[in-house]
């Protein structure tokens, strides 16, 4: 009766974590009203990462790419690690990712400008902060494979598990 129940609890979990890991990605986030791109070349070299000027704050920033992103865990690494997730030479006052696990991520580094300095001027406006947007996408097979692997691996480990919590028992009440 358990066993039956751990099978079926098995394959329910299988089917949703292959259903969730074939679901198509959702696109690039479209962009806000007060953003206006960034012309520089490294902000244009590929189109999975973005640079725009703004003038809103990162707490509207991220909770614009959250809900463009659908859902997703938020993630904060130090700035420095800017020049290593989104490009090198990145400045960064600050840096989120979003990610959906075992699927796809969005960096979103900010560079705000620091009290006293001259703030961004695009086109005869200024800006407070520029932010740079990475999108990390991954391939549906990589995804599928590394999800059955994972199922067939927890499958043998539990199994494992159950033959070694048998043997152990019998080894109590033989002592």
């Amino acid at each position: 009766m358990i066993k039956n129940l751990v099978k079926i609890l098995f394959v329910i979990f299988s089917i949703a974590l292959l259903v969730y890991l074939a679901w198509p990605a959702p696109p690039f986030p479209s962009t806000l009203w007060d953003f206006r791109s960034s012309t520089e070349p490294a902000d244009k070299e590929s189109p999975m990462r973005r640079g725009y000027y703004t003038n809103l704050t990162r707490e509207q920033l991220m909770s614009h790419y959250v809900k463009e992103f659908e859902w997703g865990e938020r993630l904060n690494y130090p700035p420095e690690n800017a020049q290593t997730l989104i490009r090198d030479q990145t400045k960064a006052t600050f840096l989120e990712e979003i990610v959906h696990p075992m699927r796809e991520s969005l960096f979103v580094a900010g560079n705000k400008v620091q009290s006293g300095k001259d703030p961004f001027e695009v086109n005869g406006k200024k800006f407070t902060t520029k932010v740079i947007v990475k999108y990390v996408n991954s391939n549906i097979f990589v995804r599928l494979s590394v999800g059955v692997l994972t199922l067939c691996l927890i499958w043998i480990l539990g199994s494992e598990w159950v033959k070694t919590g048998k043997k152990f028992k019998k080894w109590i009440y033989r002592s």
